[in-house]
């Protein structure tokens, strides 16, 4: 079985800092993230999809974690066809681009989508560098169904992002019906794209099947919760869920079969709200590497 880092995706949501989560003499920026990798081997960024970090900002991620440390940083809002706010681009593309309420990459020029693209991946250079950054997440909208013309999105994702890997999670169910989900993890596997396999609430057109599958020698997984207002505006609401022990026993198993096809799987609870993902998080790992684990 390879190995399992299990982190949460942020340690700097505004309900976490309202708990007792991070001692009382831990209070700035770099004390809270030294802390944190006090405790996990691993988390992955999200504030990232709504606008690109500076290099500074990455600069400190770098120096501020010891080394054997790792990100996952989740893409660009526009990088992943989401969309994104005028305000979000880069201050000297905003005159370039149509004034909207929302972009999407059709609505820019093709050297403005370039620029985007490569002023994201060099802000991230230095994390790459010093071998802190394992994998970009592309988190897909609802509206990204399988098709030719996806998957060569994906590939061109991939080139672009190159020597960085990327890792996709998709919320459209057509990638994961039962009719698709052969196709969709060849495809995956052929090309060695890490799938991201994730536990979530069912029976919505973002719902994808909770199948834990490793197409690569990455394997990632996210674990979002079960709210049952998953339909919810509210971040909270949507993700403001506590696994139970029961349930986190459950997966458990799964993760470790996951583990037993990939050299390295990461593990993610994304269920941000107040100090629940840290607490699954620490959990989850004392039953992934308890006494009871084979």
């Amino acid at each position: 079985m390879g190995d399992i880092l299990v982190g949460t995706a942020s340690w700097t949501d505004k309900t976490l800092l309202a708990t007792d989560w991070y001692p009382s003499d831990v209070k700035t920026a770099e004390q809270r993230l030294n802390y944190y990798a006090s405790r996990f081997p691993l988390v992955e960024v999200d504030s990232t999809y709504y606008a690109p970090p500076a290099e500074r900002t990455v600069g400190y991620w770098r120096d501020r974690t010891p080394e054997g440390f790792t990100f996952n940083v989740k893409a660009f809002s526009l990088l992943t066809q989401h969309p994104t706010r005028p305000g979000a681009l880069y201050k000297d593309l905003r005159e370039k681009v149509p004034d909207k309420k929302n972009l999407y990459p059709r609505d820019l020029p093709d050297e403005v989508t370039d620029e985007v693209w490569q002023r994201f991946l060099d802000a991230l250079w230095p994390l790459h560098e010093a071998g802190k950054l394992t994998a970009l997440l592309f988190q897909f909208p609802q509206w990204f169904v399988i098709g030719k013309r996806n998957k060569e999105y994906i590939l061109e994702a991939r080139r672009r992002c190159d020597p960085m890997r990327i890792c996709v999670e998709f919320r459209n169910r057509t990638w994961m019906s039962e009719e698709n989900r052969g196709e969709t993890l060849d495809f995956l596997t052929r090309y060695a794209v890490p799938y991201v396999s994730v536990d979530m609430p069912q029976g919505h057109t973002s719902s994808i099947p909770p199948v834990f599958a490793a197409t690569s020698d990455l394997a990632v997984v996210r674990l979002h919760g079960h709210s049952d207002k998953w339909t919810s505006k509210n971040i909270y609401d949507r993700f403001g869920y506590l696994y139970s022990e029961k349930e986190l026993k459950g997966l458990a198993p799964k993760i470790r079969d996951l583990a037993g096809n990939a050299e390295t799987t990461h593990v993610l609870l994304n269920n941000c709200y107040q100090d629940y993902a840290q607490r699954n998080a620490t959990d989850l790992m004392g039953l992934l590497t308890g006494d009871d684990a084979p």
